[in-house]
């Protein structure tokens, strides 16, 4: 069956003359001959059906109108619907074969006057135009550029696309996806300004109006984000829970130190030397970087001393008075009552000659350490460890840990060191540390800004740490629970806006193993190459793709983005109206027949996809197609809320989100383009070009 909605209202026809026929009746019976009762009878029946026809002109009228407008979705932000068992995701419909006709349908050339706008509306767009800089006509360009209800011109929302991607859909509905679905982890994709961010709203302000632990990656730096998530925490009285890392203003965050916790004490090196490069000759000296890391980890560790990166710059740079200080209290331990005097002995016994060419210059009392402990024979682990590392030529050393120099100096310089690398016996700095453990423990809300447009290097780095210590979180959960509380294991929910520039080894744990510690990643990215030239290795990609069972796609510009949707659906049946004419001549002069002519309609049967990676490319902004419960495709859009009142945030926050909204040019506003310009266009054109202390 072949629905023919792209069509005059024929039904309107058919309507009018009933109601003419119901008149006739009703009024004047004698015309048709009928007593007044039966007319009036008749007169009842015609307007039943006229009503009834009318009612089918009605809905094809509306299809059409939905094809050729659509209206913008706002909700406010307290009217955002929160359930415990779904999950909100905007409205829209089931998408099915029906669709994928009636798509396939709108480009037909014969008819294109039923799905664009009309010629007024073409017009009313060329004027505004032309007479714009005419003073006696500008009165009408405003008018016409009204996007009131009672312009019946008003221009469309620049959201772009193919509306007829929506219009299809003649039932719309709510949105909604099981929250069981949601420990499968889901990925969001979308090129820039389709609506990647405004959607992380709304699942961020669900998950903390439901009281789930929320952490929020955001790279880039995104105003409106930082001003959502605490405005939430305060609607929900949950404004203690909220706290702000922010490698941009150190001031203003709390602190973090970044290998200071983990399960493993391998954790550490590891964390560290994944940032380096590895390809090639490279691969060999982040291997000796990481055995250094880790001897002054172990030792760190055993001297009753947490790790930080300045520490490990410290003894990097110069490990001797690590050498010395531990070899001390191991010898306190180990060896006998009089061993200190025996050091000194050695020590003034001009060491320098005596050790070995690798040794001099080297301070006497290590030189005297290092042969007492081999002359009597003295062995511990990590002294060993050490031991090997004093040897070493001090020019040699500095070389094959070279890689780590750059990095560690960019992590411990200046504001930044003092925030990866928290002093906890400095009273004088009273900003809180952050701890995962205890913002699991205690429902926390966390806004972690990376900076990533200032140093990239940094934001992976420190980016990356922390998904390896909420690996090791979500590890300790899953084994003990949550200490300190008998309420369950907390539902996380983290959020990676940008996670390209986020992902590296440490997040793949994170998505594979963290599930069952109530952890549940939502990622948003550009296209998925991003994440491939970011891992370097196609196959682990893959590995990272098989993770997400939930995939919400945008407007995507790579067709390879688009293929990883639609090569999971099937293929469908639609149908093709064909009109075919003929005439022929009759060859038996004595049949009578001159000639023959026929006209029929053929249907025919064409296998399509159901979703092809065109309608991905055309997706109007704030538009989604989204797969989830086992393959279930939707075709959604978002609802876009207004701007966040800044009298709800506190000082501190105003400034930085005015600082990050001048600084971080994300050009995110698509949707309310004019209102963001009222509020900030005149504070961004006179603003000053430096960042300032904040």
């Amino acid at each position: 069956m072949i629905e023919a909605m792209l069509r005059p209202l024929v039904e309107l026809w058919t309507a009018l003359a009933a109601v003419c026929a119901a008149t006739i009746a009703a009024a004047a019976p004698w015309a048709l001959m009928m007593p007044p009762g039966v007319a009036y009878a008749v007169a009842a029946s015609l307007l039943g059906f006229a009503a009834w026809r009318a009612h089918q002109a009605w809905r094809v009228w509306r299809y059409q109108r939905r094809l050729r407008q659509l209206p913008t979705y706002r909700l406010a932000h307290n009217k955002i619907p929160v359930s415990r068992q779904k999950l909100f995701l905007g409205r829209g419909f089931r998408w099915n074969q029906a669709h994928t006709q009636r798509l396939r349908d709108t480009i037909r050339p014969e008819v294109q006057q039923y799905v664009r706008p009309g010629p007024l509306y073409r017009w009313a767009r060329r004027v505004e135009t032309a007479w714009e800089g005419k003073p006696m006509l500008s009165w009408l360009v405003r008018g016409l550029q009204s996007r009131s209800r009672w312009n019946p011109l008003a221009p469309l929302p620049p959201l772009g696309g193919n509306r007829a991607l929506h219009g299809v859909g003649i039932k719309e509905q709510a949105v909604w996806m099981d929250l069981e679905e949601r420990v499968g982890h889901t990925l969001v994709l979308g090129t820039t300004r389709v609506g990647k961010t405004r959607l992380a709203e709304l699942l961020i302000a669900q998950d903390i109006r439901r009281g789930d632990v929320v952490i929020v990656f955001d790279p880039k730096g995104d105003a409106d984000l930082l001003k959502r998530v605490y405005s939430e925490a305060c609607q929900c009285g949950r404004q203690k829970d909220f706290m702000m890392f922010h490698l941009g203003y150190p001031g203003a965050s709390v602190r973090y130190n970044a290998i200071g916790n983990f399960a493993r004490i391998t954790e550490v090196a590891t964390r560290i030397a994944n940032q380096l490069p590895s390809a090639g000759n490279s691969a060999a000296f982040k291997e000796f970087a990481w055995r250094f890391v880790n001897i002054i980890a172990r030792a760190l560790i055993a001297l009753g001393k947490r790790p930080d990166y300045d520490k490990i710059r410290r003894y990097i740079n110069d490990i001797e008075p690590l050498f010395v200080e531990y070899a001390r209290a191991v010898l306190n331990v180990q060896a006998d009552a009089h061993w200190e005097e025996a050091v000194e002995m050695l020590a003034g016994d001009d060491g320098n000659k005596s050790a070995i060419p690798a040794m001099r210059g080297r301070h006497p009392e290590a030189i005297a350490l290092a042969r007492y402990i081999g002359a009597t024979g003295v062995y511990e682990p990590v002294l060993d460890g050490l031991m090997s590392a004093f040897k070493y030529d001090k020019t040699y050393f500095d070389k094959i840990v070279s890689s780590l120099g750059p990095l560690l100096e960019k992590l411990t310089t200046g504001n930044i060191g003092e925030l990866l690398s928290p002093q906890t016996e400095d009273d004088s700095d009273t900003r809180p540390i952050l701890e995962w453990l205890n913002v699991v423990k205690h429902r926390g809300i966390v806004y972690v800004g990376l900076d990533a447009l200032s140093d990239t290097t940094v934001a992976s780095a420190v980016g990356n740490s922390m998904f390896a210590d909420l690996v090791s979180v979500a590890g300790h959960v899953y084994k003990h629970g949550v200490p300190g509380t008998e309420r369950g294991v907390p539902t996380v929910s983290l959020h990676a806006d940008e996670f390209n520039e986020l992902i590296g080894d440490e997040f793949i744990p994170l998505l594979n193993k963290a599930g069952g510690a109530g952890f549940q990643v939502t990622a948003y990215t550009q296209t998925w190459s991003d994440v491939e030239a970011r891992l370097g290795n196609r196959a682990k990609a893959g590995q990272v793709a098989g993770n997400f069972n939930t995939m919400i796609m945008l407007r995507v510009k790579e067709l390879a983005t688009a293929r990883m949707l639609t090569d999971q659906l099937p293929n469908v049946d639609v149908l093709s109206l064909m009109s075919v004419s003929g005439v022929d001549d009759s060859s038996e002069p004595e049949s009578g027949i001159d000639f023959r002519s026929r006209n029929e309609d053929r249907i025919s049967v064409s296998e399509v996809p159901l979703l092809g990676v065109a309608e991905l490319v055309t997706l109007p902004k704030g538009q989604a197609f989204a797969m989830f419960s086992g393959g279930q495709l939707w075709k959604l859009r978002m609802p876009m809320s207004p701007t966040i009142p800044e009298s709800a945030l506190p000082e501190t926050l105003v400034r930085v989100a005015a600082d990050m909204a001048r600084c971080y040019i994300t050009n995110d506003h698509w949707y309310r383009q004019r209102e963001y310009w009222w509020i900030h266009g005149s504070t961004a054109a006179s603003a000053h070009t430096e960042r300032p202390e904040i």
